[in-house]
């Protein structure tokens, strides 16, 4: 959906403009606009659109309705075949004496009981019997244009024959008169956590939006750890590799980069060994009008310029040491990051003592950053 600025006269003085927005449909793919078609322009992007009106509209309700009923009465003659079948070898007092002669007639739930012994569908009983006319047969047709088999064909203003099939009740035979075709409604579904059963996000009608109805996505709460710029790696030689850590959270978070413990289990690609910052690192809140504010006063930190590069909003541009130990291949690198985490998806309260939704939680989390190919 696109919008554009179109001028309309004022009601008041039709010699002057007023500038609105108006709303159209476009496919990118096919270059297919709803103004190719003479579909006027919405003033807004809500609501339904303009549909075309087929002139054999009842007549097509009117034979739905036609075959729906009378699909309808052979399925109930086929199930009412199917109960005299089954009488004919079942014995009788068999039948009366067990009483399932009362439980063949009610086997199928919702089936009338007087379909099942035999009685014929009687007109206004249970549902109006709907008769539909032929139609009328014309013996002289609109005659073809003269040049219909002299004149040249463009490929691109005529439909395919998929593509009328898809509109069967209108088959347009011009492009210029395809319509936007109705589609199955379609929702975001629910994702809950495989080991706490948690429901991190609800059903949505747009399934493009990322918005989720509960926030605890862990992309949303855990700090984002990136590459910045990575030196030259040669084999044993010590290089300094430039990471940004973002907070994604409003308030202030303690992060520590803790290098990996001998026979960690989760350190198991590591292919050079690391030297990370000895001191907490403190994350700014994430403040999302003044992270484009270039004139925002920077916070005082107090930061020591061999750890920390650069300071910006809720980033901060932090140096780790790293000296490759195998002579070719690939270099990894593994280290442990541990910050807070305080539930912010609860309701905004004012915090009571003993509230347990506010409590502060440690977590750590296993980094494994590929640096790219050692150099010779």
């Amino acid at each position: 959906m696109l919008h554009a600025h179109t001028f309309h006269p004022l009601p008041d003085d039709p010699a002057k403009t007023t500038m609105k927005k108006a709303y159209y449909l476009a496919c990118g793919f096919c270059r297919w606009t709803s103004r190719d078609v003479g579909m006027a322009d919405k003033s807004v992007a809500s609501g339904g659109w303009q549909e075309p009106e087929n002139s054999h509209t009842q007549r097509i309700n009117k034979l739905v309705e036609y075959y729906q009923q009378l699909a309808q009465r052979e399925k109930i003659e086929r199930d009412r075949k199917k109960l005299v079948r089954r009488r004919n070898y079942m014995p009788l007092a068999f039948s009366d004496k067990y009483g399932l002669g009362t439980r063949l007639q009610r086997q199928r739930p919702g089936a009338p009981i007087s379909a099942l012994a035999g009685l014929s569908l009687k007109e206004g009983e249970d549902q109006k019997e709907i008769k539909i006319e032929p139609a009328d047969a014309v013996e002289e047709v609109e005659p073809l244009p003269e040049d219909y088999y002299t004149r040249p064909i463009n490929l691109t203003e005529v439909t395919t024959l998929h593509q009328r099939l898809l509109q069967p009740d209108f088959q347009p035979i011009c492009a210029s008169q395809l319509y936007p075709r109705h589609k199955h409604l379609l929702i975001k579904r629910s994702l809950r956590c495989r080991k706490c059963e948690h429901n991190l996000s609800k059903p949505e009608f747009n399934p493009t939006s990322i918005k989720f109805k509960i926030q605890l996505v862990a992309v949303n709460y855990i700090p984002e750890v990136r590459i910045m710029s990575i030196p030259n790696l040669r084999y044993m030689k010590e290089s300094q590799v430039l990471l940004t850590l973002t907070n994604p959270v409003e308030n202030l978070t303690h992060v520590t980069l803790m290098e990996c413990e001998e026979g960690d289990p989760d350190n198991i690609n590591s292919t050079a060994k690391v030297v990370v910052p000895p001191k907490e690192l403190i994350l700014a809140g994430k403040d999302a009008a003044a992270e484009y504010d270039e004139l925002a006063e920077p916070q005082d930190f107090q930061d020591d310029p061999d750890i920390v590069a650069f300071r910006k909003a809720n980033k901060v541009g932090v140096f780790i040491k790293v000296a490759p130990q195998k002579e070719e291949g690939e270099v990894t690198v593994s280290f442990k990051m541990k910050h807070e985490f305080k539930n912010l998806a609860a309701p905004i309260r004012p915090s009571e003592e003993g509230d347990q939704s506010s409590e502060i939680i440690w977590l750590t989390h296993h980094v494994e950053l590929s640096l790219g190919p050692l150099l010779p």
